[in-house]
């Protein structure tokens, strides 16, 4: 299984998108530091990740996971922020400058968070050059989209084709098994009163995300019940999909757990199984111990009727 940083390459891309080890490219591509996009993947050129401040007592963090850990088992008061427009027109011209003709600004959904909202902003300073599109999901199910757009920018496929696999992201499936609401509560993601019901009655909740916002989907009795479900939600969607799925586990200090997640999905995913902490943006409001497993098909590859003008 894939550990943080030992990701797979996609496998999925057309033969006349093969890469071809681009060291210029000319798409820049810009996201945020709630995609959970693989550690392999961050030093591409032409690609910077934007981070999406914590906020412990008033302190501004970046994506600090240990100081959010020490926060959160200290009960400190834990918010987010999206970053400043200004974090994003840097990053536009950074690209711009270095010899990019466009940019492609990739970020979590907007019901969740301002971030595409202050991208937008920055991006007006460049006229047609920067384009922003909301993934309408987040963590995993974006992290394995931007994996996608990166292999194919590489490969040389045209702006249009990147914009599709964006499109695209929100059939990769999510859920999350969180041991308590209360972080949720307080970052204002679900009401009070379904934090006190589920305090109460001890549910576990499972999460998963629709049409970009965080949406309870079942309620189990306690989180051994929680764990195992997400292990056959994720089996579940490998199986309905149709095609090569790849499939991948989050945690946030709950390594031990997320690892036996991992070794029971292995022989359902076409890729060594990615194991991710889970970004402190979004750990921030789901509290220590969360688990997630997240389930993305691959494309098939393409049948042998290629324009030949297309071939390298």
């Amino acid at each position: 299984m894939n550990e943080r940083g030992k990701s797979s390459r996609a496998g999925w891309l057309p033969k006349w998108l093969a890469p071809r080890g681009l060291s210029r490219p000319l798409i820049g591509i810009v996201s945020d530091s709630a995609s959970c996009l693989p550690e392999a993947y961050r030093d591409r050129p032409g690609f910077i990740e934007v981070n999406v401040p914590i906020i412990v007592d008033n302190q501004v963090l970046g994506d600090d996971s240990q100081a959010l850990m020490m926060g959160l088992a200290m009960g400190r008061s834990v918010k987010t922020s999206r970053p400043a427009p200004g974090e994003f027109e840097r990053a536009y011209r950074a690209l711009l400058e270095v010899g990019c003709q466009q940019v492609l600004s990739i970020h979590f959904s907007s019901r969740l968070s301002g971030t595409v909202d202050a991208a937008r902003l920055a991006a007006t300073q460049f006229q047609d050059q920067v384009t922003v599109l909301d993934s309408h999901t987040v963590a995993l199910p974006l992290g394995f989209a931007l994996a996608d757009v990166l292999d194919a920018r590489d490969g040389g496929a045209p702006i249009d084709v990147l914009k599709s696999i964006v499109e695209q992201a929100t059939e990769n499936t999510v859920y999350f098994a969180v041991p308590s609401l209360e972080q949720l509560r307080r970052g204002g993601r679900i009401s009070a009163v379904s934090s006190v019901l589920g305090n109460l009655l001890n549910v576990k909740p499972i999460l998963t995300i629709e049409q970009g916002s965080i949406t309870a989907l079942e309620k189990p009795r306690s989180f051994a019940r929680a764990q195992a479900r997400l292990v056959s939600l994720a089996l579940r969607d490998a199986k309905q999909a149709g095609g090569a799925t790849r499939l991948g586990v989050m945690h946030f200090g709950a390594q031990e757990l997320a690892t036996e997640i991992a070794t029971e999905l292995a022989p359902f995913s076409c890729q060594p199984v990615v194991i991710e902490s889970l970004p402190s943006v979004l750990a921030a409001h789901t509290g220590m111990g969360v688990l997630a497993v997240c389930a993305a098909t691959l494309d098939p590859q393409p049948v042998d009727n290629t324009p030949e003008t297309l071939n390298p």
